[in-house]
């Protein structure tokens, strides 16, 4: 009898480090000896790029342009450590809902048991998180997710989207969601940061699972097409994504956030915004004297 995997969803705003997370969590996963699924559920398909030394894999939009008919396992191929890849891939630019192929491909594989025949660890889903709807928010609304984790730097806008990702959450709570397990707190390297993110996770009554620093290695492997787990295993940034991948899997208990409104949200963002303006001019006036 096939083991139920673990599945999780990892949302954050396009461009915030989102995919590189998730691929070396699942890296650091398969590393670690378990049976993996990387899902991208992006409308560009290139969640599992690193996953397979840069290649690109047909999504399962793309099959199924093809032919009205699909065997789900040929939108699954093998990367790194035996990972299964899978793109939902999505519409033409400006025609159609870019949530659409998350929807057909999870439905798909679900229809032909695909999970369960490989009998997986664990299913991570990688969710564009800049709008949570239609598509995009299926992992939290069919509750196809257990857990759902949010990749956030201390940028407004990357914050801005964390916010409405919890309240997405929250909505969908009382009908079977899933809950949030965490934020993960990405390209972290000074104080300020640290403080501004803990401070917005300390007000949405959400915990930190890892923080992360930007570092010139994680560019360096994706250039060459891999992840940092892959490219660099001996490096600390790997060992960083190690910790998160040991967090996740352990991770069992998750909740419903406690997001701001729209008002608070602003007004939380100019304090910090004046206290950022007090920390300049007082190092100014330190260098002065």
């Amino acid at each position: 009898m096939s083991r139920k995997p673990k599945q999780i969803a990892i949302y954050g705003k396009g461009g915030i480090g989102k995919s590189t997370t998730t691929s070396n969590i699942s890296a650091a996963l398969a590393e670690a000896g378990y049976k993996v699924m990387q899902f991208g559920c992006d409308p560009k398909a290139d969640s599992t790029t690193t996953l397979r030394g840069g290649e690109y894999i047909p999504s399962v939009l793309d099959l199924l342009a093809e032919k009205r008919r699909v065997d789900a396992r040929e939108a699954v191929f093998k990367g790194f450590a035996g990972i299964y890849c899978v793109e939902a891939g999505g519409p033409a630019p400006g025609v159609g809902c870019a949530g659409r192929g998350i929807i057909t491909a999870v439905e798909l594989l679900k229809q032909q048991r695909v999970f369960e025949d490989l009998d997986l660890d664990f299913v991570i889903y990688d969710v564009l998180g800049d709008v949570v709807c239609g598509g995009f928010a299926v992992p939290v609304r069919e509750g196809i997710a257990e857990h759902v984790f949010t990749v956030s730097s201390a940028d407004f806008m990357a914050i801005y989207a964390a916010n409405n990702l919890f309240r997405g959450i929250e909505k969908f709570s009382n009908s079977g969601g899933a809950l949030l397990g965490g934020i993960i707190a990405n390209s972290i390297n000074t104080d300020f940061q640290r403080e501004i993110i803990e401070d917005f996770a300390a007000k949405t009554s959400t915990p930190i699972v890892q923080f992360v620093p930007r570092s010139l290695t994680v560019t360096q492997a994706e250039l060459s097409g891999k992840t940092t787990i892959e490219a660099a295993p001996q490096s600390e940034q790997a060992d960083v994504y190690r910790a998160l991948a040991r967090h996740i899997a352990g991770h069992e208990q998750s909740k419903v956030p406690t997001p701001l409104s729209q008002t608070e949200l602003r007004d939380w963002s100019a304090s910090w915004a004046e206290h950022i303006v007090q920390m300049e001019r007082a190092e100014r006036a330190r260098a002065v004297a």
